[in-house]
């Protein structure tokens, strides 16, 4: 299926931010705030996002997170006193209806893209199901997954671009994924943090390069984008979850405002 840009309806554009994996309420209460400064500046809906646990460290000793019992909880925390809506990604088909019962939209990870009982637990929700596509898939495969979550009742369907592997410890991304993906469903997001990450390429932990998301989310759009993904830290280096390639919090607010002018 190709997408046609000139044709496709008009959709308001989709932001995603927060950072990688829930460390403490602090820097929960710290990016919230900031998204919150923002929608009110630009009348954006920045979606919050963090994960309650990163199931898919490169090495065991890595941080993974809170849990799903206390990260569901400060996640809801985030929620009621920011009014913001929430995402997080879960990795098992259990966790799809806790999960579903706080946030607003359920991510399935890249890795995870084809497991049917966690696409179809997911769509059981009722939730937005944001899938992101695999690094070993084109554009094209992702109708199969799509159609597994359509088929098990999904109301709304969105598909992420986040690169493909080029050989080892590297991505690069092809850029006609996402009107090839604009053919399948109407959301089609750029996750521009993930997509200049270097897997399992900084001995035992994944490294990165932020200095090119801002070419990536512009790339994105010129592309035909509906949406962006940004994962951001106040102090990316310190982060505990891919440091290399989160966007410092403070850079954020400019690059939300190039993609939103005409």
């Amino acid at each position: 299926m190709q997408g046609d840009m000139h044709n496709s309806p008009i959709i308001k554009q989709t932001f995603i931010a927060g950072p990688c994996v829930i460390e403490s309420a602090e820097l929960l209460d710290t990016v919230a705030a900031k998204l919150v400064e923002i929608n009110k500046k630009h009348g954006t809906d920045i979606i919050f996002k963090a994960s309650f646990d990163k199931a898919n460290r490169t090495s065991l000793a890595s941080f993974r997170g809170p849990g799903i019992d206390k990260g569901l909880q400060m996640l809801n925390d985030v929620k009621q006193k920011y009014g913001l809506r929430v995402l997080t990604d879960i990795h098992e088909a259990w966790q799809a209806q806790p999960a579903g019962e706080v946030v607003d939209v359920l991510q399935i990870p890249a890795f995870l893209c084809r497991q049917t009982d966690l696409l179809v637990a997911a769509a059981h929700t009722g939730r937005i199901v944001n899938i992101k596509k695999a690094q070993f898939l084109s554009g094209l495969d992702m109708r199969y997954p799509v159609e597994k979550a359509r088929s098990a009742g999904a109301a709304d369907i969105w598909l992420t671009e986040r690169g493909n592997m080029m050989g080892y410890n590297n991505l690069v991304v092809d850029f006609r994924n996402i009107p090839d993906m604009l053919g399948i469903v109407p959301t089609v997001i750029m996750d521009c943090t993930h997509s200049v990450q270097r897997p399992g390429g900084a001995d035992g932990k994944t490294g990165g390069d932020r200095r090119y998301v801002p070419q990536m989310a512009l790339a994105a759009k010129a592309f035909g984008a509906t949406g962006w993904f940004f994962e951001v830290h106040p102090t990316p280096d310190q982060g505990l979850s891919d440091a290399a390639n989160m966007l410092e919090l403070d850079r954020l607010e400019a690059l939300v405002e190039k993609l939103i002018q005409k």
